[in-house]
């Protein structure tokens, strides 16, 4: 998926007022995704992502390495991502949860599925349950 598709899909699931709020939503959300996932799990998204939104990946990831020693990636929750997309973003943390789930659900169509299966599995449940495949199989169990 090309950059220009991406943003214009964020913009329109988190109902944003312009191209520069979905670019700085999106560019917040991919940098703390990178710091919460192993490092070399990020490189692989970052790999798949356009240009300029695989540096900010790479950027945090390699960031985030060298603080942890490493591959494990950060170790926080639903708070802590939805604080630090918000401060990235500039904005507060409900509009950060909001952005965040659009954010999330466009990767999902970007990525390749079994690499967005490895990201889910590497993230904690509260920030799972915002990836449109954590949503489907919650609402396919309710239902079952």
């Amino acid at each position: 998926m090309r950059h220009d598709e991406m943003i214009g899909k964020v913009q329109a699931l988190a109902q944003l007022p312009d191209r520069g709020t979905a670019e700085r939503a999106t560019h917040a959300v991919v940098s703390t995704l990178a710091e919460r996932l192993p490092s070399g799990l990020a490189r692989h998204v970052a790999a798949q992502l356009p240009p300029d939104m695989a540096a900010a990946m790479r950027e945090a990831a390699d960031a985030s390495a060298g603080r942890d020693s490493g591959a494990a990636g950060e170790r926080f929750g639903l708070t802590t991502f939805t604080g630090r997309v918000a401060v990235r973003a500039g904005t507060d943390e409900d509009r950060a949860l909001r952005d965040a789930a659009a954010v999330l659900e466009v990767l999902d169509a970007a990525l390749a599925p079994e690499l967005t299966e490895r990201m889910a599995n590497a993230l904690p449940a509260d920030i799972r349950e915002l990836l449109p495949v954590a949503r489907a199989t919650q609402d396919t169990g309710r239902f079952a």
